[in-house]
């Protein structure tokens, strides 16, 4: 029992140190540069996924696509996509932001197809007895009645990618899995710990967040119909 009480305790010094926070290179500094890898990530995923799911969830199309998808993307791991493009020559925080979007994808693409695919017909008979284009329709109509899924999509992808930029560490990426892969090669065990207890904080109190934004996002009547 000693030793798992010297690395809890190693890595209680080590979170209560300031400088661990402060100094250059500190937590402060690598949360930032996680914090944006995983927007670039997220902003990558989004734009490809999001109207690639619109227009196959208002075509009616792809469905046997999107399950493809979804399965490809949970066979190939992130560090299996890392590791692959290392390989070819591309490292550090490119390939992690690369291989992350790449995982994000999926998500984002399920949850946009279904919220269109599911948006209320006669919503939908509505506008085109108004007279309005596929195109309206997707974006005034669909869209809109799709916004919960999406934003859980999103609140999703966001986390996961989050969990996941730490393994740019391992092809001399930045953020917080350097605090990881630093105690693992010096054998500071307690710092690993410390490092994991950040990430881990830092996914929840993003959650958190993106909790109350989904529910802001989601239009007032659709949160009654929830209820």
């Amino acid at each position: 029992m000693s030793a798992p009480t010297g690395v809890v305790d190693e890595a209680l010094v080590w979170l209560n140190d300031p400088l661990t926070w402060t100094e250059p290179g500190g937590v402060l500094e690598l949360t930032g540069e996680h914090l944006a890898m995983t927007a670039i990530a997220v902003a990558v995923a989004s734009a490809v996924a999001i109207p690639v799911g619109a227009w196959l969830g208002h075509s009616g199309r792809g469905a046997g696509l999107v399950v493809w998808l979804t399965n490809a993307s949970r066979a190939m791991p992130t560090l299996g996509i890392i590791l692959l493009l290392a390989a070819g020559g591309l490292f550090g925080n490119s390939a992690a932001v690369i291989a992350a979007a790449f995982f994000a994808v999926p998500v984002l693409l399920v949850n946009t197809y279904e919220g269109v695919r599911g948006a209320d017909p006669d919503a939908r008979d509505a506008a085109r007895g108004m007279g309005m284009s596929g195109g309206r329709i997707l974006l005034q109509v669909e869209l809109p009645l799709a916004t919960t899924l999406v934003a859980a999509g999103l609140r999703t992808t966001i986390v996961q990618v989050v969990a996941t930029i730490p393994l740019a560490a391992l092809v001399g990426g930045g953020g917080l899995g350097q605090i990881i892969a630093l105690g693992m090669g010096t054998q500071r065990y307690g710092e690993v710990l410390a490092g994991g207890v950040v990430v881990a904080v830092l996914c929840l109190a993003i959650d958190m967040v993106l909790a109350i934004g989904q529910r802001l996002a989601t239009p007032a009547p659709l949160r009654v119909s929830a209820r």
